[in-house]
């Protein structure tokens, strides 16, 4: 999710301007937003007088420390462990600027912060790390968990993520969740369901091809196999991803061997000829009779930030449903209508772990939002629809007892 920023100055006004001291934010409304950060930390117990401070603090605290020492769940009922998430990043993927560090990745990291405590009443503290090695983050993120209920991974660049993300998961009995990956996988599964729904077909009905085989475009192909797609081929930038290539990274080998039954081979442009469904994670422009040559009724979801693969002026001429990143669109296919429901429902049950079951419940739930207001321009709800998060957390919650994976 991008935040366009128009700066009503030249890039040569703006630097002359900065270099004789004038603020950021005399002329840019975001750098007002952003001064002085976008988050705080409030207290939930009042500190009036001594007995207050003798109960938060010295000698209350101390009761409740001896007790948590003696009965380690405890710490769930006595903190704020069971209702906070860690939002972990390393720097190297934010958004569509890449591997700009940790300092300059904080103001995202702070937007995902408030986003969880709006959308899903979830507290959540932003985490940038000045690290870049796999295993010095996963080492990093195990110290640090005693103090969060939940980590959500953040911006941080593939394949490393795909590792970093399984390691913690093997490590801790908390949910792990790569939002880059997992967020976008169940946001646009739910958008495709409706799609199907509104033309009258089936997911097993349609083949899908992905542009891009990254974070987002591998989870998104997972998640929709899970969910029992027809087809599914993704492309790199060397053409379709499958098994007779020989410069595969391993995530890319097992990826071909759970998707492009139909044995594509080539360009993603020859891959669209005849798809029912494009997802595009990529970035890049898709020319034209590539989606022309796409079948009858066909889904275009072009999700690349600030600029849409297929713009949706282009894509409306041969397409029946349209999707992109961004806000001005209808159907925009946006995280947070996925992450902080996600994380309630866990949290809510002390779940051990995010499933695929839990993943593919949140995506139903969220379909199930738009129910007979369904219509073209209306395939996934508005990240201000009241109902998504408390619809996203109930299904959640329900799928982790289902599953095994509930603590309470």
């Amino acid at each position: 999710m991008a935040a366009e920023i128009v700066n009503p100055r030249s890039d040569s006004e703006a630097g002359t301007e900065q270099e004789a001291g004038e603020p950021l934010d005399s002329f840019d409304p975001a750098f007002a937003l952003h001064r002085g950060g976008k988050m705080a930390v409030q207290a939930t117990v009042p500190i009036r007088d001594k007995d207050d401070l003798s109960l938060a603090y010295t000698p209350g605290v101390a009761k409740v420390c001896s007790a948590i020492a003696e009965q380690p769940d405890l710490v769930h009922d006595y903190t704020w462990k069971s209702s906070v998430v860690a939002v972990v990043t390393d720097g190297t993927a934010v958004l569509g600027l890449g591997d700009i560090g940790p300092e300059a990745s904080l103001p995202v990291m702070e937007g995902k912060a408030i986003l969880f405590k709006q959308f899903g009443g979830v507290d959540a503290v932003p985490i940038a790390l000045d690290c870049t090695d796999a295993d010095e983050i996963v080492e990093t993120v195990v110290r640090l968990a005693p103090s969060f209920g939940g980590v959500n991974l953040e911006d941080i660049s593939a394949p490393r993520c795909f590792e970093i993300e399984r390691k913690l998961q093997e490590r801790l009995d908390i949910p792990i969740f790569h939002d880059d990956q997992h967020g976008t996988a169940v946001v646009t599964l739910a958008a495709l369901r409706n799609a199907a729904r509104l033309s009258g077909r089936t997911l097993g009905e349609l083949r899908a091809v992905i542009s891009g085989a990254g974070a987002a475009g591998v989870a998104i192909a997972k998640m929709l196999v899970e969910a029992g797609i027809g087809d599914v081929a993704v492309a790199d930038r060397k053409g379709v991803v499958s098994s007779d290539r020989d410069d595969l990274t391993p995530v890319k080998r097992e990826l071909a061997s759970f998707t492009n039954k139909a044995g594509l081979s080539g360009t993603l442009d020859a891959a669209l000829s005849g798809a029912d469904v494009f997802i595009g994670v990529s970035g890049g422009t898709v020319p034209e009779p590539a989606v022309a040559s796409m079948a009858k009724g066909a889904f275009v979801f072009a999700m690349a930030n600030p600029n849409p693969e297929v713009h949706p002026e282009v894509a409306h001429k041969y397409a029946a449903v349209v999707a992109t990143g961004r806000s001005d669109f209808p159907n925009q296919i946006n995280n947070v209508l996925a992450f902080p429901g996600i994380f309630a429902g866990a949290l809510q049950v002390r779940a051990s772990r995010i499933t695929e079951g839990m993943k593919l419940a949140a995506a139903e739930a969220l379909a199930a939002v738009v129910g007979d207001d369904l219509a073209a321009d209306y395939v996934i709800p508005s990240p201000f629809d009241e109902r998504v998060a408390p619809a996203v957390t109930a299904a959640v919650a329900a799928a982790a007892r289902a599953e095994g994976v509930a603590r309470r």
